[in-house]
């Protein structure tokens, strides 16, 4: 039987089911107690009338048993736990005035024992039902109206002291039998809401122990296939170092081989590099710290331009490309909103190929929903939840992936679409059927289009050689920079702490510093931002810098945000950092990663 979601339908609900639960022992008594009272009153009364009488209890207790049964047997297209109730109440006012008929024929008033036993036995009816009808007083007040009311009558149609007595006795017992039915219904009441927040408490500890025990799993295989994926990488580019290096020990190298294996260790490096920087997008997402910028966006602009972009990419692969675009504006972030479709394009292309992919909108009432749709293998139903997992890949699924070749991506994509599409308040969708393609989907509420306002010219980037401090405690590290910067033209100063640096800034007599690059984790528990704010002290004023991190996680990104410098994560690529010097030193890059 389904119980009710709201908390007080629950407990009515439940309320009424120990309603007729309790009321056994009643029904019992309807059929027992009728025979001795019979017996009793057999002199006073007729047997005929006393029959009827008997066999009218019987009916309206078969009744009740027949309701009972119906209730225990109801299915979920059954009347609520109300009209249960009232039915019960019904069928029970009706049975106690029979009972109360006990209290008019047996009112002998020259018999006073028999009136004395009448009294008894309504007393003990009335009394007896206090534990079983107060779980709702309605039928426990039905009842007791209805069984004492004939004797009242009689007693105050009656004179003489005697009469008066019984009555106020009668009163009193009604006061309290009403009086512990109420104290019953609040205690019954009561039990049964700590009986829903027992149950309530139970459910939430055994949700939180499932969701930690599913953490647990899902750690465990992300740490795992994470291990896996960076492997990878890191032991193609050990075996190309060494290839390179056996060449080298046999003579010179040949351009084309040295080309070869160069190209080979970029694409390696590169695989690294998006692979680490895929997790930090993850750990970002789960600190909470993208920002969100809203502002109207023209879907059939963004659509147009992600055509053109993919367009090379579809021809290569032989896929036929189309866009169908809607005239209609969006509230979202242009930037998270494109590179969740570029993901969704980037594996349509990947997974159809000589197929085709169509990107197009479709109205949902105040909301639009883009729609990705692709003709390749499809994803199977059971499957649908899992590829916006961590390291999930769709030829994994598909099992036409079982080296897990980076080149069909990392497994990450989608999973950082689902974390963007929360993020954003989009709804994000799967139709798939297997042999016939796949269909993603985001949903968008609909906006006006944005007022016309005027743009400002953009600043000019800086040029020109810039005089650059590098603090970073890695040796290997430190060269690279130091060649690096030096190489486009920069003068750089680096040291493996502040100290070391300050010196040596001292000694080279370099002119004004415009640029502070510092490792985040420096010797002796300095941080990167400690190390800045001690180097600007020793500048006399304050200068630009970048925080490079490894560091992936939520609590360590929040802190890196905070300092209020840009941050960039390892490995840096050499185009990432120039870029990122230019916006530093023009004043342009604002607080957060990069």
């Amino acid at each position: 039987m389904p119980i009710p979601q709201k908390p007080g339908a629950r407990l009515r609900a439940a309320l009424v089911e120990l309603l007729y639960r309790q009321s056994r022992a009643v029904l019992f008594a309807n059929l027992v107690i009728p025979w001795p009272v019979a017996y009793v009153l057999r002199e006073a009364v007729p047997g005929r009338q006393l029959l009827i009488w008997i066999g009218a209890v019987y009916a309206l207790t078969g009744a009740r048993l027949l309701l009972s049964y119906r209730y225990f047997r109801r299915g979920d297209q059954a009347p609520g736990p109300e009209v249960w109730a009232r039915r019960f109440t019904v069928l029970s006012v009706l049975s106690s005035l029979l009972w109360g008929g006990v209290g008019w024929i047996g009112f002998v008033p020259s018999e006073p024992h028999l009136i004395a036993f009448v009294c008894i036995v309504l007393t003990g009816m009335s009394g007896g039902a206090v534990p079983a009808l107060s779980a709702y007083p309605p039928a426990y007040a039905g009842l007791l109206i209805a069984m004492q009311l004939p004797f009242a009558l009689r007693c105050l149609s009656q004179e003489g002291s005697i009469y008066s007595v019984y009555l106020a006795f009668l009163l009193c017992l009604v006061c309290v039998y009403l009086y512990y039915s109420l104290i019953t219904y609040r205690s019954l009441k009561e039990t049964v809401s700590l009986r829903f927040e027992n149950l309530a408490l139970v459910e939430g500890l055994e949700r939180e122990r499932d969701r930690a025990t599913a953490a647990d799993r899902a750690k465990t295989r992300f740490l795992a296939a994470a291990s896996h994926d960076l492997r990878q990488p890191i032991h193609a580019a050990a075996l190309f170092t060494a290839s390179l290096a056996a060449l080298a020990r046999r003579g010179d190298i040949k351009g084309a081989d040295a080309k070869g294996i160069a190209d080979r260790l970029e694409a390696v490096i590169g695989s690294l590099g998006g692979l680490l920087h895929g997790l930090i997008d993850v750990s970002r997402l789960d600190a909470g710290l993208v920002p969100v910028q809203r502002r109207p966006i023209s879907l059939a602009r963004m659509l147009g331009d992600l055509r053109e972009e993919f367009a090379p990419q579809a021809l290569q692969r032989g896929v036929a490309l189309r866009a169908v675009p809607l005239d209609v504006w969006a509230d979202s972030d242009p930037v998270l909103l494109k590179r969740i479709l570029d993901n969704f394009l980037s594996n349509a292309l990947r997974h159809a190929p000589d197929g085709r992919v169509l990107i197009g909108c479709r109205r949902r009432g105040g909301a639009v929903e883009i729609q990705v749709v692709d003709t390749g293998p499809g994803i199977p139903s059971g499957q649908h939840q899992a590829v916006f997992e961590e390291f999930v890949q769709l030829d994994d699924l598909q099992l036409d992936n079982p080296q897990r070749d980076r080149e069909q991506g990392l497994g990450l994509g989608l999973a950082i679409v689902r974390r963007l599409a929360d993020l954003l308040g989009h709804p994000i969708g799967l139709r798939s059927t297997p042999g016939k393609g796949s269909a993603f989907s985001v949903q968008l509420p609909l906006t006006a289009p944005p007022a016309l306002a005027r743009v400002s010219p953009r600043r000019s980037e800086p040029s020109g050689r810039l005089g650059i401090m590098v603090v970073d405690d890695d040796v290997q590290v430190l060269a690279g920079l130091a060649t690096l910067l030096a190489a486009w033209g920069h003068d750089p100063v680096c040291g493996a702490d502040v100290e070391e640096l300050c010196r040596r800034h001292e000694a080279a007599g370099a002119d004004s510093v415009h640029l502070i690059i510092a490792d985040y984790r420096l010797k002796r528990g300095l941080t990167g931002s400690e190390a800045i704010a001690r180097l600007e002290r020793y500048l006399g004023y304050r200068v630009p810098a970048l925080i490079v991190t490894g560091d992936t996680s939520p609590e360590r990104l929040r802190d890196l945000t905070a300092t209020g410098r840009l941050v960039l994560h390892k490995p840096v690529a050499p185009e990432r950092l120039q870029a990122a010097i230019r916006e530093a030193v023009a004043g342009e890059a604002p607080a957060g990663s990069a």
